[in-house]
């Protein structure tokens, strides 16, 4: 279904960052494509995925990157995969501690490539599923995302029954760009002076992940 001439479709360029294997192929996959992916291989270099939501009546195309964890990956390919980005999504493992204290490095990376501050970022814990191996918990993780005034949610790429919340951590990204930016497709100009959202908290009931749109 096309949409009207006068109704162009905006392009929100939404990058996922983190360690090797904590999963940011299948969250891009579980959103992208609804189901968990019986066997993947290592990222090499970039991975690109898209999906047109509809919000308030108005088609968006989301792209999706997701880019290899492995360095000897990523060197050739990280200045493009960081210009034009409207969002950035940074996964760890709450099963593996490394993936957690590796998150500075990755935000480093980030501020590194002069991605402006008012770009949203959110933090997202996956592997949530296995219960009995969590070596990162909530509270840790929650106060390192209010440090960096992300939004936190905890999840299951794996998991069917919450591909609802991997939907919501796109789908919260998309409602604030949209929110954000009054330019009708990607540009490269400066982003408009918005506040950054109060409300970062894990709803306590469920442990998912509290969008303030």
């Amino acid at each position: 279904e096309a949409t009207l001439p006068y109704e162009p479709t905006r392009i929100f360029k939404i990058i996922v960052i983190g360690d090797s294997n904590v999963g940011k192929t299948c969250l891009t996959f579980r959103f992208c494509g609804g189901t968990f992916p019986g066997k993947t291989e290592a990222t090499i270099g970039v991975d690109f995925r898209e999906k047109t939501v509809e919000i308030e009546g108005e088609r968006i195309k989301v792209q999706v990157w997701d880019t290899a964890g492995q360095e000897r990956f990523r060197k050739s390919m990280v200045e493009h995969y960081y210009r034009n980005v409207h969002a950035v999504v940074f996964v760890y493992d709450v099963t593996k501690m490394s993936s957690f204290t590796n998150l500075k490095t990755w935000i480093e990376e980030c501020n590194g490539h002069a991605v402006p501050p008012l770009v949203p970022r959110v933090l997202v814990g996956n592997k949530c599923d296995l219960k009995d191996l969590i070596q990162v918990p909530s509270s840790l993780a929650l106060k390192f995302a209010d440090a960096h005034n992300m939004l936190l949610f905890e999840t299951s790429a794996k998991d069917p029954q919450e591909s609802q919340n991997v939907d919501a951590i796109f789908m919260c990204l998309v409602c604030r760009l949209k929110a954000q930016r009054s330019l009708p497709c990607r540009d490269t100009e400066g982003w408009p002076a918005q506040p950054q959202p109060h409300s970062r908290r894990l709803d306590e009931a469920s442990g998912k992940g509290s969008c303030p749109c």
